[in-house]
């Protein structure tokens, strides 16, 4: 595997994480795999990560603040090896767009869990939830 996309809804909150944790463990465990995120959606377009998704990022070692929200794109389907919806309503989007490449994070050590979204969670605590449940996801991904 040479290329990942993690999908989630506004590629603000939990597809970042993914995208920064992955980095920080390819780097960390000498890979070549190229790592982006996007999301279903087009309302954050261009816009960097939630704060509480930034804050819970850096607090672990992982610097997000410079990524910028995009739309997933049919291109993307043949541009990445691998794409990776955070939740079962990115996976079936993402089916409907034609997607064949397809595989849910939570499959990766939590029995094919929706990684929840934490933007509608009211406080932090969820962010650190969501980054936990990533982080042992995306080790199990890279891993194998």
């Amino acid at each position: 595997m040479n290329s990942i996309l993690f999908v989630c809804l506004g590629n603000i909150c939990r597809s970042p994480i993914a995208e920064g944790v992955a980095r920080k463990l390819i780097e960390e465990g000498g890979h070549t795999i190229t790592v982006d995120s996007a999301g279903t959606g087009s309302w954050h377009v261009d816009e960097p990560p939630c704060e509480h998704s930034v804050t819970v990022a850096r607090k672990n070692g992982v610097d997000i603040s410079s990524l910028r929200a995009r739309q997933v794109q049919k291109n993307d389907f043949r541009s990445f090896d691998l794409i990776v919806a955070l939740d079962t309503s990115n996976y079936r989007d993402l089916k409907a767009l034609g997607c064949q490449n397809l595989v849910k994070l939570g499959d990766y050590g939590h029995n094919g869990a929706d990684v929840p979204d934490p933007y509608f969670f009211e406080g932090f605590e969820g962010f650190e939830t969501v980054y936990a449940m990533i982080e042992s996801c995306v080790k199990e991904l890279i891993n194998r």
